[in-house]
């Protein structure tokens, strides 16, 4: 409980503990933000990691001059790229191994549908859920469990990796540091992690609709 409550914590300030970690780290804050993403987008265990807030905040420094906003993009997109590629190698190649040593709990069958989901939805799936705190970190790995085509997975990682980098880092750095939003940060957070549901709410209704009509 108090790991949850520290994480909270440090995600509602951002703006205070990400200065610490630049005053204390300097350059190496750089090579810190890649592993938070890397480690929050490419390991199945580390979806409490910050993702979207961590990105917003990195942006806002940047529009103060403490890091530089073009060094984070190019960085921060490719561990998330990396991230998701990772994960979903883990999910090709020790995600089935789950299932033969745990039949009872992870089916065979969960495999076939997985793949069938994917083929149909995937390249949508990978896009939206960049968007999406902890199903972000999950959808690599189903997707390498239900052995989704390579070349169509990679394609999408990439351009959902920069769109999301994208966002958040150039959304912190024009608007993080309005007198508003600079004034009542954790506000803003909480709507940033709130917010990040609406696509995939958005498209889980939209299937929904679909499926009920056409029955």
């Amino acid at each position: 409980m108090g790991l949850i409550n520290n994480l909270i914590d440090f995600i509602l300030h951002l703006d205070k503990d990400l200065a610490l970690i630049i005053q204390n780290f300097g350059i190496w804050t750089y090579a810190i933000l890649f592993l938070i993403i890397l480690a929050e987008t490419g390991f199945v265990v580390t979806p409490f990691l910050p993702g979207d807030s961590l990105l917003f905040a990195a942006g806002t420094f940047a529009a103060i001059g403490s890091l530089n906003v073009l060094i984070l993009f190019f960085l921060l997109a490719l561990a998330a790229i990396l991230g998701d590629t990772i994960n979903y190698s883990i999910g090709k190649f020790l995600g089935a191994k789950a299932f033969e040593k745990h039949p009872k709990i992870f089916k065979k069958e969960y495999i076939e549908k997985t793949h069938k989901f994917y083929e149909k939805y995937g390249p949508k799936t990978i896009v939206l859920a960049r968007f999406v705190p902890i199903v972000r970190t999950f959808a690599p790995f189903v997707a390498g469990v239900g052995k989704m085509s390579y070349l169509k997975f990679l394609t999408y990682n990439i351009f959902g990796g920069i769109l999301w980098v994208a966002l958040f880092i150039f959304g912190g750095y024009f608007f993080g540091n309005i007198p508003i939003v600079k004034n009542n940060f954790s506000v803003v957070i909480l709507i940033i992690i709130v917010a990040s549901f609406i696509p995939m709410i958005v498209e889980i209704w939209r299937h929904y609709k679909t499926k009920k009509s056409s029955q």
